[in-house]
């Protein structure tokens, strides 16, 4: 049995990019007292799949069309959080280019596939 989401390239896209972002910060060292931001990076990152999921075994387009509002929400909050953690310098300028232009993509992805929508 496959699952409806599965078949979406956008959530294929964001399950691999929330990976991506979890083997990034593994390798993240920060002071003890900063670990909650890891969390919650690690949170947003995994939010943007689990988003997509929850809302296409939704009854409605609408509560779809919502849940993806909330997924690129929860996008943006990654790369956001993945500011932080480059201003911090607690990740290579690489790393955070790669994952933003891949989050770049996410987002074109969930944008057009929120306008499908009617």
């Amino acid at each position: 049995m496959v699952f409806a989401f599965e078949e979406l390239e956008v959530y294929q896209r964001a399950l691999n990019f929330s990976v991506a972002v979890i083997n990034v910060i593994e390798e993240v060292d920060p002071p003890r007292k900063h670990y909650k931001l890891i969390e919650q990076l690690e949170g947003a990152s995994s939010s943007v799949a689990l988003n997509i999921s929850e809302g296409k075994g939704r009854f409605s387009k609408k509560e779809f069309k919502q849940f993806l509002y909330i997924a690129r929400g929860s996008l943006y909050e990654t790369i956001a959080m993945l500011q932080i953690f480059k201003k911090k310098t607690w990740l290579e300028l690489s790393a955070y280019q790669k994952l933003y232009s891949e989050a770049e993509e996410i987002s074109k992805m969930l944008s057009g596939l929120i306008n499908s929508i009617k």
